[in-house]
């Protein structure tokens, strides 16, 4: 990262999470809070549990539901050593933890076990009312299924998600495997900055891609581990975001946008973020407000409200249109 004063660029070194005096819980609390920074505007994730014991006395960090129906499980380590020094690989405590998720076939054994016992405990962030941890589980886990047309397929994958300031190359090796080997596991690395008194996350996604033989460890090559970057190929992490979309003129400012299945409405702007109430916020904090989820996908829950498109519509024709050449350069 690079400070810009005038036409100069001073270089912003990277600092640990030692340095900073953040705790793997810290920094648990920070995804737990904002865990559209590993998924993007493309999924929608919620939040159901953290500190999940299972059978063996194994804690999980934090568990999630997608918009798929899968059961996310998000392991986090605070530096390298800690995954280097453990007795046990990375990988595999969190393939443990996420097979105990996979016996796991009824919304209310999940919200019996976990999403429950994470309501009671901050309840304050839920609204007020007369149901019970369970009751309220049940109905918000519902509709979150039901709006993200995922009831049928509940849990039938589990997905993985390791996060840490930095990966060894034994575990990037063995997630590249796994990945090939379809099971669903990311690593993402968040990496620390600090300016003066404020804190910055850079968030990069290293697993998966689209190749992954520079991932796999050589017995006679202990060389660096290099990123391969994949072909051109459109893909759900590089959709065009609404900066481009307004580029495009597909949507314009002073647009009105509809959240999907409400009545809520912003006026689009031109930086992307909408106008709601008098206040600007991106389109991603809106939705979360609304629909009460810890991440939404943006283009599938923001309708325009003059075509009665979701932005992903909108977007999708376009991308169509360009590529047959229909549209004007």
């Amino acid at each position: 990262m690079y400070s810009i004063k005038g036409k100069q660029a001073a270089r912003i070194e990277p600092v640990t999470f030692s340095e900073l005096n953040m705790t793997e819980n810290d920094i648990e609390e920070v995804l737990r809070n904002s865990i559209d920074m590993i998924c993007d505007e493309e999924e929608s994730m919620l939040i159901v549990g953290r500190q999940v014991r299972n059978e063996k006395n194994g804690r999980s960090d934090l568990t999630a539901v997608d918009n798929n129906g899968n059961i996310v499980l998000i392991e986090i380590k605070r530096d390298r050593k800690d995954i280097e020094h453990r007795k046990e690989a990375f990988e595999f405590q969190a393939i443990r933890y996420a097979a105990s998720y996979a016996t796991i076939d009824k919304i209310d054994d999940l919200v019996k076990k976990v999403y429950a016992p994470y309501i009671e405990k901050y309840r304050s962030e839920f609204e007020p009312g007369e149901l019970t941890s369970f009751e309220l589980g049940i109905r918000k886990l519902n509709e979150f299924l039901r709006v993200n047309d995922a009831q049928k397929n509940f849990n039938e994958k589990q997905r993985i998600i390791l996060v840490a300031s930095d990966f060894d190359e034994q575990t990037l090796s063995a997630v590249a495997w796994l990945n090939s080997n379809n099971v669903d596991m990311s690593c993402y690395r968040l990496t620390p900055y600090k300016l003066n008194e404020d804190i910055f996350f850079y968030v990069e996604k290293l697993l998966p891609v689209t190749n992954y033989d520079d991932y796999y460890v050589n017995l006679m090559d202990k060389s660096a581990v290099t990123t391969v970057t994949g072909d051109k190929k459109i893909t759900r992490r590089s959709l065009p975001k609404i900066d481009l979309m307004l580029e495009w003129g597909v949507v314009k400012e002073g647009d009105i946008i509809v959240a999907k299945g409400r009545e809520d409405e912003g006026r689009l702007l031109s930086n992307g973020n909408v106008m709601v109430n008098g206040e600007e916020k991106s389109m991603q904090a809106w939705l979360k407000e609304i629909y009460g989820w810890s991440s939404v996908q943006t283009y599938v829950f923001a309708v325009h409200k003059e075509t009665g498109k979701t932005l992903s519509q909108i977007r999708e024709e376009y991308m169509a249109q360009k590529e047959s050449g229909s549209t004007v350069e």
